[in-house]
């Protein structure tokens, strides 16, 4: 990523999010291109970052779109994304979601309980529409990641237990207004080893074979996301491993004549493109620590304090040279307000640009206004 000098930087109020538009559209080809070769359909997950520029860009490659809210289906829209490219997931769609995604006629529902199949159902009749779903299963297979982003095990709030599939299959055959179409998984995020996709797909062709054994046959089977980035060197490794991910699913997954695979990527599109910058309000000398105070906080970016996670934290103001240890935390009025701990930084002064990187996912689109603070303002590299 091609971070701008800090004249660049002077002018705008911080904090703000900086976005590399080069770098996401050299993402996205190579997505797209990966995917092309092995015959898969990709939506971005919007949930990682709505920014309405970036969905242009986003759009402009051709992906579709995943959306797990009503005002998410009304964006994709807005931002031009084909409605019979959009699947949209989630355990608890509202009635008037349901309405605007019928309405706008998008590609798939991805169901996760019998009652949203019949609730479905009834809305769909009475707009004198058919609605195409997928069901989610839970493959208990287990992510290796956050407790927080892993959401295939067996038993938790996403999806269809393994028991209850064939029998959710049977009531869509049964309900008049339901079309269903396959299998939806998505097993958690953050995913960097690929032996955990390989036993998705063991999973998932266990279950394929077990339903084709019963006389259903899933004509489309949606892997969901989950493939990781590198936050520790995000200069070495911009774009993810896309070509390991997609060969892994064209390698060990047994997919049917004509059948349809879908992946659903949100961090390992935005996530690499976007930086956090924020300025030093002071530096704070401990008893045994010093403080640098930014004036960006966990309203900005919740990730650190809500994942514990590891973002890379550069000043772009300082020299470079000597290094020592800093904790780097925010103003706002919580001791979780804190980006990282010991981080190296050269010696450090108040007005100092701080660089909080890979944030284009779960960032900009997660900030808050707790403590009555203001948003962060959006850059682009091509402003």
């Amino acid at each position: 990523m091609t971070i701008p000098t800090i004249q660049h930087f002077a002018e705008y109020k911080t904090p703000f999010y900086y976005y590399d538009l080069e770098l996401l559209d050299k993402t996205l080809r190579v997505a797209a291109d990966e995917a092309a070769r092995h015959g898969f359909h990709l939506h971005y997950a919007l949930k990682a970052n709505a920014n309405a520029r970036l969905l242009a860009v986003i759009r402009e490659r051709g992906l579709g779109a995943d959306c797990v809210s009503g005002n998410e289906v009304a964006a994709a829209i807005a931002s031009g994304f084909r409605a019979g490219e959009i699947v949209y997931a989630g355990v608890g769609k509202s009635d008037e979601e349901i309405r605007l995604a019928l309405g706008e006629n998008i590609g798939c529902f991805n169901c996760e309980s019998f009652p949203e199949l019949e609730v479905i159902n009834d809305i769909a009749g009475s707009l004198g529409k058919t609605a195409r779903v997928s069901l989610r299963v839970n493959p208990n297979v287990d992510a290796h990641t956050h407790h927080y982003i892993t959401t295939g095990i067996e038993e938790n709030k996403f999806g269809f237990p393994l028991e209850q599939l064939e029998r959710a299959a049977r009531a869509c055959l049964q309900l008049p207004r339901v079309e269903w179409r396959g299998i939806h998984f998505h097993v958690g995020s953050q995913i960097a080893d690929m032996r955990v996709f390989q036993q998705l797909c063991a999973k998932a062709n266990a279950i394929q074979e077990e339903l084709l054994a019963n006389g259903l046959a899933p004509t489309s089977v949606n892997f969901g996301g989950g493939l990781g980035i590198d936050y520790e060197n995000p200069d070495e490794q911009p774009v993810p491993a896309f070509a390991d991910y997609f060969q892994t699913f064209a390698k060990h997954f047994a997919r049917l004549p004509g059948q349809q695979v879908h992946f659903e990527p949100g961090r390992a599109i935005a996530a690499q493109c976007g930086t956090l910058v924020a300025r030093v309000l002071y530096v704070k000398e401990g008893t045994r620590k010093k403080f640098a105070i930014l004036d960006a906080g966990m309203n900005d970016l919740i990730r650190p304090a809500l994942y514990q996670a590891r973002h890379r934290i550069e000043n772009l103001t300082a020299r470079p040279g000597d290094v020592e240890p800093y904790d780097v935390v925010g103003p706002v009025c919580e001791s979780a307000d804190c980006f990282g701990k010991d981080v190296l930084l050269p010696p450090t002064r108040r007005g100092d640009v701080i660089a909080i990187r890979s944030c284009g996912a779960y960032g900009e689109v997660m900030a808050s206004r707790y403590n009555l603070r203001p948003l962060p303002g959006a850059r682009f590299s091509n402003d």
